[in-house]
Order: C-alpha cells, then sequence, then structure tokens
C-alpha cells in the first residue's frame, strides 16, 4: 500500500460537484488499483447490511413454523432439530437466500439503466424487459419444449422487449416520456402473449405459470438459489468495471469520450449486463416489480453520491425484496400474497410519485 489520497470528484453533467454529495477519498493499493472510499457510504452501507441480517433473522425465526434464534446458526451448520432443519433446508433458507440475489441483481440492473439513461424511469420493469423475460420464459418453458431452455427464452425475450423499446420511441432512451409509453405498450403485447400461453396449456401447468408471472419466492429449492448467485457473481464484477466509466458518461458524452471512457461502448456493455441481471431475476422468481426502480433512487438518496452506486443499489434491492417477503409471509391474510404484489403496489405509487415530479419539470 502507497498511501491514501484525498480527491473531490465532480459528477455532476455540468462538472460541478453534485449538490448534497461528500466528496471521495481514493484509497490506492500500489499502482495497479485506486479504491474511492466515502465515510457516509461506508456507513449507509455497513447500516443496509444490519437491517438486512435483522430482516433475515426475523424471516427465519417468525411465526409458527420459525427457529428458535438460540438455534439458527446450529440449524443452518445441520445440527439443530429435525423440524427446525427442514424449515431452514426446504422452506425458508432457499427462500431466503434467492431473495437476498434477486434483490441485488435488480438493484444492480437498475440502476445501470438509469444512469445510462440519464433518466429516473430507467428501469427493466417499467419499459418491458421483465415482460419481454416473462414472455420467453413462457413460451420456451411452457408451450414450445424442448426447443431452447428457459433462461435462453427468457433472455430472449428481455432482449427483443428492449430493442422494441428502443426502436419505438424514435430517440432511443433519451426521452423519459416516450420510452414510458413505449414500455407500456409492448409490456402489453408480452403480456397478451403470456395470457395467450395460459390459454393453451393445460390447466396444471397455467396455475403454475399464472403463480410465477405475480412474482414469487414461494416453493423456490436451492438449485433456484444457486442459479441466480451464479449470474449475480459473474454479472455484478462487469458492473462494478462500468460504474467509473458510467460515472464520466454522466458528465456528457465528449467529456466522456475525451476522457477514454467510450459513451456508446459503455451503454452498450451496461444494457447488456441489465439485461442478463434483471433476466436472471425474473427466470427464477418471476417478473417482481419496482425493486429495480426504488432500490437505486434510495441508494443515491442515502449516500448522496452521483454514479451508479452499484453496490449501494444491491444491498437496497436485497433489503427491499427481503422486507416485502416478510411482510407477505406474516401478513395476517387467509391466504398468503406473492410478494410481487406487495413490491407492484408499493412501487406503483413510487412511480405515480415521479411522473409528477417529471411533469411538473417538464420532461414529460
Amino acid at each position: 500500500m502507497t498511501g491514501t489520497t484525498a480527491t473531490r470528484r465532480s459528477t455532476a453533467p455540468n462538472g460541478a460537484l453534485a449538490s448534497g454529495a461528500t466528496p471521495a477519498a481514493t484509497l490506492r493499493l500500489g499502482h495497479w488499483l485506486s479504491l474511492p472510499v466515502r465515510r457516509r457510504s461506508l456507513i449507509v452501507a455497513a447500516s443496509l447490511v444490519a437491517a438486512l441480517l435483522v430482516v433475515a433473522l426475523l424471516t427465519i425465526s417468525l411465526g409458527r413454523l420459525g427457529v428458535a434464534p438460540a438455534e439458527i446458526v446450529a440449524t443452518i451448520l445441520g445440527q439443530g432439530a429435525g423440524t427446525d432443519r427442514i424449515v431452514w433446508g426446504t422452506i425458508r433458507g432457499p427462500r431466503l437466500i434467492v431473495a437476498v440475489a434477486a434483490g441485488a441483481a435488480l438493484g444492480i440492473a437498475g440502476t445501470l439503466f438509469q444512469t445510462v439513461t440519464r433518466n429516473p424511469l430507467g428501469s427493466p420493469d417499467v419499459i418491458g424487459l421483465s415482460a419481454g423475460a416473462a414472455a420467453g420464459a413462457a413460451a420456451f418453458g411452457v408451450l414450445w419444449t424442448g426447443i431452447l431452455p428457459q433462461p435462453v427464452g427468457a433472455l430472449i425475450g428481455a432482449s427483443a422487449a428492449m430493442l422494441l423499446v428502443y426502436l419505438a420511441t424514435g430517440r432511443g432512451f433519451a426521452s423519459p416520456g416516450r420510452m414510458l409509453l413505449a414500455g407500456i405498450g409492448v409490456s402489453a403485447v408480452a403480456l397478451a402473449f403470456v395470457e395467450f400461453v395460459i390459454v393453451r396449456v393445460g390447466r396444471e401447468e397455467a396455475i403454475t405459470l399464472a403463480a410465477y408471472l405475480s412474482g414469487t419466492l414461494a416453493s423456490r429449492s436451492w438449485q433456484h438459489a444457486a442459479t441466480i448467485w451464479l449470474c449475480l457473481v459473474v454479472l455484478a464484477p462487469f458492473a462494478l468495471a462500468l460504474s467509473r466509466r458510467l460515472q464520466l458518461v454522466e458528465m456528457g458524452d465528449d467529456q466522456a469520450d475525451a476522457l477514454g471512457a467510450g459513451s456508446s461502448r459503455t451503454r452498450l456493455f451496461s444494457v447488456l449486463v441489465s439485461i442478463g441481471l434483471a433476466t436472471a431475476a425474473v427466470n427464477v422468481v418471476g417478473p417482481i416489480g419496482f425493486i429495480a426502480l426504488t432500490a437505486p433512487q434510495i441508494a443515491r438518496r442515502l449516500t448522496r453520491a452521483a454514479g451508479p452506486n452499484v453496490v449501494m443499489s444491491a444491498l437496497t434491492g436485497a433489503l427491499l425484496l427481503c422486507l416485502a417477503d416478510l411482510l407477505t409471509q406474516q401478513s395476517p391474510l387467509p391466504v398468503q400474497l406473492p410478494v410481487g404484489v406487495l413490491t407492484a403496489l408499493i412501487g406503483g405509487l413510487y412511480l405515480g410519485y415521479l411522473l409528477l415530479g417529471q411533469w411538473k419539470k417538464g420532461s414529460l
């Protein structure tokens, strides 16, 4: 280690330090690695991790089948009582682990999209990516089985949806209003196709598909957990590697290109990583709405730092999805609602708030 160098970084589009943003210190490790460190970000990250641990503890311990807090560690290590091991191994353990990874993947996908489009509405679920992935998963996982694996079908559907939105706006992802309208149209077409699939398949397959389309963490297995965590581990480093270039892109394409960031190439890679993460989440838990929309904005408000905030968005997304799942599990309703219903309700209200703000600014 050769020391720590404090630098004031400008991340606002006009070159000035963003209002309320905290200056970053750069920790340099030799000549090959430099890490921006903000005290506020470290505090926020520690708080989010602590909150996530609390929610995880409550998820495992609350309810009739809950594992006693004093027995959780022993149960996870396989040394608890038989009933506790079943609850952790087949019911709540996989569900919790999937929720953490899926929420983190959606948070990262959302922050990449919002940074690339410079648009608070640039979320995968709002502009049709999640609906497209669901349509692809339904097509190749239920209707045309054996042609392609379901994950590949979901990726094809998500990519096709993003291409249609990009072309339909006439201005790419630059116009919030046009992008939202195009996304609504693409989502409607994709969901209409899914309804067609539900009608065509058998009753049992239709019930399973309908539950999946609501966005659910019920009946998740360790195989689901391995799938989403593998995708997250593979793609998250690319998002982190792109974050510095995206900070330069936020300052303007000309400045980013002059500094060697390659704005067009950075956008393309960021969109591809975002599609991959969102598709992985949709493939495992269904189209859970609005986590990708709200997590990045909450993370940015907490840290008061411009840029993608990849790690903070991932932690916030994981916390939001785990908290929503905890509320659905402990709800007094006679029937346990899919977690996607709760996130859609809260996220829909938040989307209305964002639209009102964009309308007041004259952006719509």
